[in-house]
């Protein structure tokens, strides 16, 4: 017998309505537009099929096509459509599993003969026809029995596979899209038509059956899919543009860094990188002055340590080992390379008495760090094994938590101003479903952070956006993390603010309070760029390369036009030097052109030409990168613009 049960709809308002009411029902009463147009609907904020019904109490939100929500819908959809116009185009072929992901989704195959770039014309003309033949998403729910005999018969034994990894219990859910079904736990639009067109297959890979390189190796077909043509138009275009700034192609055309097989994810710079990398180190480090103690913890610690920690239980996998390759040797103990600072840093706590009048203490360090990552994912500097992170762990009372976390806060947003972020998103992410420590105290961080993260936006003046990421908090603690906008529009993850109730705990760190009494401190993992060498791929991404002066690796390079003028502009290139600038002199029999054309694609920000006549003169003709203008200036003003101009922003702060 059918119940009545209460929904409550965004405006506030609610209704009673039979359990039995589907999400179309709802839609439909509500006008004849919304029923045209929802695809689906939200229950609790779960997305579900429009013909499902509503059977219990709770929020409802109608969802339609142009619903930021449904983009995750149309692309699930088009993996389905895909698979379809593969086994019509190729029968035989087996499908396996066909998920969302990132800006896309895809489908693996079996096949004997892998699929190539040249079958996608073919395809994609195959899933216009499917789209356009406009089949309704139908639901059916199979017994296990049932499910596993009709695959088999069809020859899908992957399907099978799948069948039986269903926990008992669950639904066996079978989507049809007119003849064609598959396994799929759903939800789907209505019907293929509302799809659209604005989908694009993108590339083919090879893949291990779950993943396990001792299973068959499947085709896996990747694609995009979008709301409408011009969504799909720019992410075409930023992928382009993306592939234009990839850092490990700048890298090699800058003469910046390069990596090689005997040392797989880690770094080799050459100086020019070098230089980069020991700017952001000294940029940061003035930062940090007057606030942080700087630090250095061993590289290599007793593994012992580790295990105190939690690392060891948590992260062993991805942790390097160290023994000595001695097996008679006396200290024959198992040892591991750091994967992070914090352990270290808690002993250096440790170090001495601590009163609660010394806190805040805060240690900072630019540490190298060495973490396994498997080889397929490995990118260039933007994942590596060995690495160096502006770690620091902040060591207060409970009181002091709230405003460390503000000053951390006001610190990275003003670091990543001076490189040109301003489109900052500060996501909290919560406790994950694998923690330790007390439930209690869980309730009492998420809080505290809570709160903080409306000061974030209240102090922002809206400037920052803010958001909940449940479930992905630290194993120890929930965290900020900071997501920061490029020039192309992709959104990168550098900082954090991580609180740790734990860690002191765990290694008796304490301090004595007013009363004589011993306490324990609360900790605070915190960092601005994180892994300096992803942050140095992200800069060199975000400005393609073409750096503003103060970062640039090299700054000037002094030229000439015939060697009549080699030894003015030695004397230009003494003066910039002595000025504080990074300049290179250029003497080479070459023609003038082709020597601007070479250090402009080493993107050199600024290039002096000198001949003969700005040696009588005393002048030099400017050349800026991108630009086709020319400049005349007298030496002194030349050198007196381009030292002001290459004056790091932290330090004109500081003069003016």
């Amino acid at each position: 017998m059918a119940e009545t049960v209460s929904l409550t709809f965004p405006d506030g308002s609610v209704r009673e309505v039979d359990n039995a009411t589907s999400g179309a029902d709802i839609a439909a009463s509500i006008s004849k537009s919304l029923s045209k147009k929802a695809v689906a609907y939200a229950m609790d904020g779960v997305l579900r099929d429009l013909s499902d019904p509503v059977k219990r109490d709770g929020s409802i939100e109608l969802i339609t096509r142009d619903d930021p929500r449904a983009l995750e819908l149309i692309r699930h959809d088009c993996a389905h459509v895909l698979a379809e116009a593969v086994q019509e185009l190729w029968p035989g072929t087996q499908v396996t599993i066909g998920p969302v992901i990132e800006n896309g989704f895809y489908y693996d195959f079996a096949r004997n003969e892998p699929f190539t770039p040249e079958d996608f014309p073919g395809i994609e003309k195959k899933m216009r026809e499917i789209i356009d033949r406009n089949k309704p998403f139908t639901k059916d729910v199979w017994s296990r029995e049932k499910a596993k005999q009709v695959f088999a018969e069809k020859g899908e034994r992957y399907k099978v596979e799948l069948i039986d990894a269903i926990p008992e219990g669950d639904d066996v859910k079978i989507y049809a899209q007119g003849d064609w079904f598959d396994l799929c736990r759903g939800p789907h639009m209505v019907s293929t038509g509302q799809i659209g067109k604005a989908f694009k297959l993108m590339k083919v890979a090879g893949a291990y059956w779950r993943g396990d390189a001792n299973n068959p190796m499947l085709t896996r077909i990747y694609g995009t899919a979008w709301a409408n043509q011009e969504q799909l138009e720019a992410y075409l275009h930023m992928l382009e543009e993306a592939e234009k700034r990839d850092h490990r192609r700048l890298g090699r055309e800058m003469d910046l860094f390069h990596f090689q097989e005997e040392g797989p994810g880690v770094v080799f710079w050459h100086s020019k990188g070098w230089r980069m990398f020991q700017n952001l180190v000294s940029y940061m480090r003035r930062r940090l002055q007057g606030e942080y103690e700087e630090v250095n913890a061993p590289q290599v610690l007793d593994h012992s340590l580790w295990q105190t920690s939690g690392h060891w239980g948590w992260y062993k996998e991805n942790m390097f080992k160290v023994e000595c390759a001695d097996e008679e040797a006396e200290d024959k103990r198992t040892f591991a390379l750091k994967p992070m600072n914090c352990p270290g840093h808690v002993q250096i706590f440790k170090h001495g008495l601590k009163s609660y009048r010394d806190l805040p203490i805060r240690l900072a360090e630019f540490g190298a760090v060495h973490r396994y990552e498997p080889s397929g994912a490995l990118h260039g500097l933007m994942r590596v094994r060995g690495f160096t992170q502006d770690d620091a762990h902040i060591f207060c009372v409970e009181d002091q938590l709230a405003e460390e976390c503000l000053k951390i806060n006001d610190l990275i947003l003003s670091a990543y101003a001076d490189f040109g972020f301003d489109q900052i998103t500060v996501c909290l992410s919560t406790r994950p479903e694998k923690r330790v420590g007390d439930e209690a105290l869980w309730d009492h961080a998420e809080k505290i952070m809570h709160r903080v993260l409306e000061q974030i936006a209240e102090r922002s003046g809206g400037r920052i956006k803010t958001a909940i990421n449940p479930g992905d908090g630290a194993f120890y603690g929930p965290k900020f993390d900071y997501y920061l906008r490029d020039a192309i529009g992709r959104e990168w993850q550098c900082g954090t603010t991580q609180l740790d109730f734990n860690m002191p705990e765990r290694f008796g760190a304490f301090y004595i309070d007013k009363d004589s009494e011993k306490k324990q401190p609360v900790m605070i993992h915190r960092a601005i760029c994180g892994s300096m060498e992803r942050f140095l791929g992200i800069l060199i991404e975000n400005y393609a390369g073409q750096f503003p002066l103060w970062f640039a690796p090299t700054q000037v390079v002094v030229t000439t036009i015939t060697s009549d003028a080699d030894e003015y502009a030695a004397k230009v290139a003494d003066r910039l030097k002595a000025a504080g600038l990074v300049a290179e002199l250029d003497l080479r029999n070459e023609k003038i052109n082709y020597k601007v054309r070479e250090h402009s694609h080493a993107k050199v920000p600024v290039i002096l030409v000198c001949g003969k006549r700005e040696a009588e003169e005393g002048t030099v003709n400017i050349r800026r990168l991108g630009s086709r203008e020319q400049n005349s200036l007298s030496l002194e003003e030349a050198v007196t613009s381009l030292a002001e101009e290459a004056t790091p922003p932290d330090l004109r702060r500081r003069r003016g």
